[in-house]
């Protein structure tokens, strides 16, 4: 396991190697506070919302986000024939010049393969596209016929160069890259990080279930409701929720429900087993994890829901808190899990 600094700052200190620090819970009622103004929207596939402390800045901040969003697609997406990451395939196995945002993506991907021992493997795209995963997810048909699957997937992410100075990337060749486990959270993080930098203001910025907060800290933190079903926050939740609140870093949920397709009667998500290529065994139906950064944080959650009744222990021994709900709805809470109320 790979390990990075063990500096933390919540209330109750422990070594952590995940994720470098970890976010300090904050006292909060939960509720929406005057103080705060929000944008939301749909792109890239998912709900989109930007929060941000002052209202002057709130266009801004949003304009900022959407030309954010803008540039992940074109650069990252699977789905589309002109991006970047569908281009360089037409190169694969020789450097191939690529730009600072693919760039920064990929380093991304490949830090959660690396601090997962392979379980975050970027290399899946085309293990994910035989499952039926081969398109914008709202045109995936919900039920088709039986796969017949002969060849299973070989993870192949320690095999890719990437030169982030240089500017250069390496993909062997027959292998389609897949950054959806990580480039969400890291755009994240790139996105709050800039947004507050630019305006000054504190920002929270929500891609789907990866939220990154950075800038000012409104009164008692950012208060985030933690829940099995996706929805407007500020309507009531369907299944178990609970409200935490931080100060920094950021906060990811992953979850074998939100993306669901049927084939053939058997039942597929959109979390792989790198080592089978078939959905992992759903032994949590969400997971939710805290860390200095949403970017460690999803990794975080996406090797949890991987590695199934192991997750727990070795969330611990990370010292991240976690929430972790099982397919019997059965909730369990680890390592200062920063709930305010549920």
């Amino acid at each position: 396991m790979s390990t990075v600094s063990t500096k933390s700052t919540v209330s109750t200190p422990r070594p952590t190697t995940l994720e470098g620090r970890r976010p300090r819970s904050q006292d909060s009622k939960g509720h929406r506070s005057p103080g705060l103004h929000s944008s939301a929207w749909n792109a890239i596939g998912t709900p989109i919302r930007i929060v941000v402390t002052d209202a002057a800045q709130l266009g801004s901040a949003r304009a900022m986000l959407a030309d954010d969003l803008a540039a992940l697609d074109v650069a990252c997406s699977r789905f589309r024939p002109d991006s970047e990451l569908v281009r360089i395939e037409a190169t694969a196995g020789h450097p191939t010049a690529i730009s600072p945002l693919l760039a920064a993506a990929i380093g991304a991907s490949l830090r959660g393969a690396q601090l997962t021992d392979g379980d975050v493997d970027p290399t899946v795209g085309r293990a994910m596209e035989t499952l039926g995963y081969d398109r914008d997810f709202a045109s995936v048909p919900a039920r088709g016929g039986a796969l017949r699957i002969t060849v299973r997937h070989t993870p192949q992410w320690q095999q890719i160069e990437l030169d982030e100075v240089a500017g250069l990337l390496t993909v062997p060749s027959g292998v389609r890259l897949d950054l959806g486990a990580t480039a969400k959270a890291w755009a994240a993080d790139r996105s709050a990080q800039r947004i507050a930098g630019e305006l000054g203001c504190g920002v929270l910025v929500s891609l789907g279930g990866d939220i990154a907060v950075a800038g000012d800290v409104p009164p008692g933190g950012w208060s985030i409701r933690v829940q099995d079903v996706t929805g407007d926050p500020f309507t009531p939740a369907q299944g178990p929720a609970c409200l935490v609140a931080i100060g920094e870093g950021g906060l990811a949920t992953s979850s074998t429900t939100a993306r669901k397709w049927e084939r053939g009667g058997d039942l597929m998500h959109h979390i792989l087993n790198p080592r089978t290529g078939w959905p992992a065994e759903s032994v949590w139906r969400t997971v939710s994890v805290v860390a200095g950064s949403a970017l460690d944080a999803n990794i975080a959650s996406t090797a949890a829901i991987i590695r199934g009744t192991r997750a727990t222990s070795w969330l611990a021994m990370q010292g991240l808190p976690a929430r972790l709900v099982a397919v019997d709805g059965s909730v369990t809470t680890l390592a200062g899990w920063p709930e305010v109320s549920s």
